[in-house]
């Protein structure tokens, strides 16, 4: 989440009246994040029925023609009772609305906060969600393809070039060569779902060691359930921007995750692989990002090494980082 877009209040109040939702009252832009703007919004309709909500502003990364695929699976996944918010469709029944050039949506506020330290107990609360939200999105008919896959890594990093990424760390230029080699030996045909394939902490909200809420689902697709535990394992499991590895947090994300559904064989001897392409998934974005994003930009440029740490280890450790 970020503010890329200023918005006026005459502006936010025209657009929160197109919603049966009461007046606009307030409206916070929240900074972190790298790709859309966001406001929380507080409004005068009445606390049973909500009166707080998201705003979200589509800026980058979103093709506008994928909308109704995430807010659908949005719908989905609330009515199906995953702890998700669903979209808040105007007076008209539309699901966005375009603001000058650019479309967007109001979702509803979940309660909760993102931990910083998780606790095993709280891991192990994510991958059983985890589990149960990919069970629950087999049936969701909409299909996206993942525009982000290893291939797609190896891509940016190769466009951003050795010196533009030694300008950010000396050590970062080696990860042109690593991605190249992950998306070549990337597993196929592991079991589907919609994922959710960006479950940060700051993605899930948490009311003591209860997930209450999971969040900001644009980078969902179809793809291998597996690769999003991958992609979940590497956010979660590491203290010291990546240098430290808290095994008993990620032994607790997979337990989770298999009290729920049992990970093939397959998939198994694929973790350590999936987690290295997840790994340079965030390499690449956060190295564009970093070249990228405008001086002036309300957001915080986050260091793509955190993740060239994490690949090295998965890349060295192989299954055993996987309990």
């Amino acid at each position: 989440m970020a503010v890329y877009t200023q918005l006026s209040a005459e502006t936010l109040a025209a657009l929160i009246a197109h919603y049966d939702v009461g007046d606009l009252v307030s409206a916070k832009g929240i900074a972190e994040g790298v790709s859309n703007s966001n406001w929380l919004i507080e409004t005068s309709g009445s606390a049973a029925n909500g009166n707080r909500f998201i705003l979200t502003m589509y800026e980058r990364r979103i093709d506008i023609a994928d909308l109704p695929f995430f807010l659908g699976l949005l719908d989905h996944l609330s009515a199906h009772g995953a702890p998700v918010p669903r979209t808040i469709h105007d007076r008209g029944g539309a699901a966005w609305r375009d603001l000058d050039g650019k479309a967007v949506a109001l979702i509803e506020f979940l309660p909760g906060v993102s931990v910083d330290h998780p606790t095993p107990q709280q891991a192990r609360n994510v991958g059983a969600v985890l589990a149960r939200m990919h069970l629950a999105a087999q049936d969701f008919s909409a299909r996206r393809a993942n525009d982000l896959g290893p291939d797609v890594s190896a891509k940016v990093l190769a466009d951003c070039g050795a010196e533009a990424l030694a300008a950010i760390n000396p050590a970062l230029p080696a990860a042109i060569g690593e991605a190249q080699h992950v998306a070549k030996e990337w597993p196929q045909d592991l079991p589907r779902s919609i994922i959710h394939s960006d479950l940060f902490p700051d993605n899930v909200l948490m009311l003591g060691d209860t997930v209450s809420g999971l969040i900001d689902f644009y980078f969902a697709c179809h793809d291998a359930m597996a690769y999003d535990l991958a992609v979940t394992h590497a956010a979660w499991s590491f203290a010291d921007n990546g240098r430290k590895f808290r095994a008993e947090i990620g032994e607790a994300l997979v337990a989770g995750y298999e009290s729920v559904r049992t990970l093939s064989d397959a998939e198994c001897s694929a973790l350590p692989l999936l987690a290295q392409g997840a790994a340079m998934r965030f390499v690449s974005s956060r190295a564009q990002d970093w070249i990228e994003t405008p001086a002036d930009a309300l957001v915080t440029r986050k260091d793509p090494m955190d993740f060239m740490h994490r690949f090295a280890f998965y890349k060295r450790q192989g299954a055993t980082a996987f309990g």
